[in-house]
């Protein structure tokens, strides 16, 4: 009989590997995130043996290697992932150690060969379950929300909605995975389990905040949407007043979060058109040297000043997030949230949850919203959300039966 001791790593290919530790998570009651960053083929996974409930004065420097989920909901608890065990894959095999972390998962990783075999992970589940949003019901906020803007109440609104879609026969979430990755290059791809917070697959193009090697700081401003062709010309892209405005609103939310801390030495690229899977948007940069400004901690106070953005909430915040509490009729739970890998290599990357499904036993929820400004047409808007969800349908549709 063939021992652990006696096979080596590279015989296991990487879905047999994420497979193996998802399932291995779920089974003794961790949580696990799996990844990959946009642009990139290296797929990251780690597993935490007791997630935590961080404190909303945490600040993300001073967290050990690891991956943090938070609601959109401000009063919620964000939950970190402490990465007890993380592995990193690429041409489908586990990358050589680097750091003394992966040195010891790795020699764990060893002693389980004997264990891993081809089968379909479990994941966890939430008990919340919204229902459908009837397009109706979702047209009525959209023309409530435009009338708001008329009254000078609100300048922009964002509201979301829900579908449910059947998990096919055979659903197996590293297949369904991987077909996301393929599907969207440009977006970061996640997977996440955790007993508290159940199982909540995504694809989003929305970077919030990054801090690199503890020197550059980075976010940027998405909107505007429009169906993707392939081989369209993106120089020659033209875009309404509608989507420019929208997309100007969400620049002028992140400035005016820097004018709040006089921040004034950023760099600003954009707007330019950019690739999300199947769809366009507009997109903005901003840069800043951590280092010339002296702001250390310029990633966690920008990300408390920045979520929930005008992206997914509205202008001003307040009466927005009134309007949504009111209106929507569902919770967002983690959609629109923000999600992403602290500490991880010397980075952190933190992108807003768009594009995502909350897995259940049955079938998946997924979430999408639409920007609303006072030039908005309702059934526009609800086609927007049918562009956003195909993202997951196609994937879910796409699994192995």
């Amino acid at each position: 009989m063939e021992t652990a001791a006696s096979v080596s790593l590279r015989t296991v290919s990487e879905s047999e590997y994420v497979s193996f530790l998802i399932g291995h998570a779920v089974d003794n009651n961790f949580s696990v995130a799996v990844w990959r960053y946009p642009n990139d083929d290296k797929k990251h996974l780690i597993i935490s043996r007791q997630h935590q409930l961080l404190n909303p004065e945490v600040t993300l420097e001073d967290l050990p290697t690891g991956f943090i989920v938070a609601p959109f909901d401000r009063s919620g608890d964000r939950i970190f992932l402490k990465a007890d065990l993380r592995f990193s894959f690429s041409d489908n095999t586990l990358d050589t150690p680097k750091h003394p972390e992966e040195t010891s998962s790795a020699t764990w990783l060893h002693t389980q060969l004997k264990n891993i075999g081809a089968h379909s992970p479990k994941y966890y589940t939430s008990s919340y379950s919204p229902r459908d949003t009837r397009e109706k019901d979702f047209l009525a906020i959209v023309q409530d929300g435009i009338a708001q803007i008329e009254q000078g109440i609100l300048e922009k609104i964002v509201p979301s909605r829900t579908a449910r879609v059947p998990i096919p026969t055979g659903f197996n979430i590293v297949q369904t995975f991987q077909k996301l990755s393929a599907g969207n290059p440009n977006a970061l791809i996640s997977f996440v389990s955790t007993p508290e917070g159940g199982s909540w697959l995504g694809a989003t193009p929305e970077l919030l905040v990054s801090v690199e090697d503890k020197t550059l700081f980075k976010t940027i401003a998405l909107a505007g949407t429009q169906p993707y062709h392939e081989g369209i010309n993106l120089k020659a892209v033209a875009w309404t007043q509608k989507d420019i405005e929208e997309q100007a609103l969400v620049e002028r939310y992140i400035i005016s979060c820097f004018k709040k801390i006089r921040l004034r030495e950023y760099d600003e690229h954009g707007p330019r058109t950019t690739v999300a899977g199947n769809l366009l948007h507009l997109k903005s940069e901003f840069k800043v040297d951590m280092h010339a400004t002296n702001f250390p901690q310029l990633g966690s106070v920008m990300l408390r000043l920045l979520h929930p953005t005008s992206a997914v909430c509205g202008v001003p915040l307040e009466p927005s997030l009134e309007f949504l509490k009111n209106r929507e009729g569902h919770q967002r739970q983690f959609y629109s949230g923000y999600l992403g890998p602290v500490n991880f290599n010397n980075d952190i990357r933190i992108f807003v949850n768009l594009r995502c499904a909350q897995l259940q036993e049955q079938y998946a929820v997924l979430y999408a919203g639409a920007g609303v400004t006072i030039d908005s047409v309702p059934e526009q808007e609800w086609a927007e959300t049918e562009m956003k969800m195909k993202t997951l349908r196609d994937a879910l549709d796409a699994t192995v039966k």
